[in-house]
């Protein structure tokens, strides 16, 4: 008995580390991933670095983003942040 006492701080550390970090951080992959796979050509997004542009072409590992007139950047999926709106004038 005076062992397993021994152990309920342990455990209770363990249940205490599931739903205040790993549980919290895996919605959050999960919402991060959902964003990245509902994107779609038009819609305004922020990039990690701050860029702000608009999606023109989608491929599987990386997206063409227009942030200026006449001007097309390649950039990784992974690398957007933040989608911002559906489209251009909406």
């Amino acid at each position: 008995m005076e062992q397993m006492q021994s152990f309920a701080p342990i455990i209770l550390m363990v249940v205490i580390f599931y739903f205040m970090l790993w549980r919290p951080q895996k919605k959050q992959q999960k919402r991060r991933q959902e964003m990245l796979n509902s994107m779609k050509t038009g819609a305004k997004v922020i990039t990690i670095g701050g860029i702000y542009g608009t999606i023109v072409e989608l491929h599987e590992d990386y997206a063409m983003l227009r942030i200026a007139e006449k001007t097309e950047v390649k950039i990784t999926r992974q690398s957007i942040s933040q989608v911002l709106g559906k489209k251009e004038g909406e």
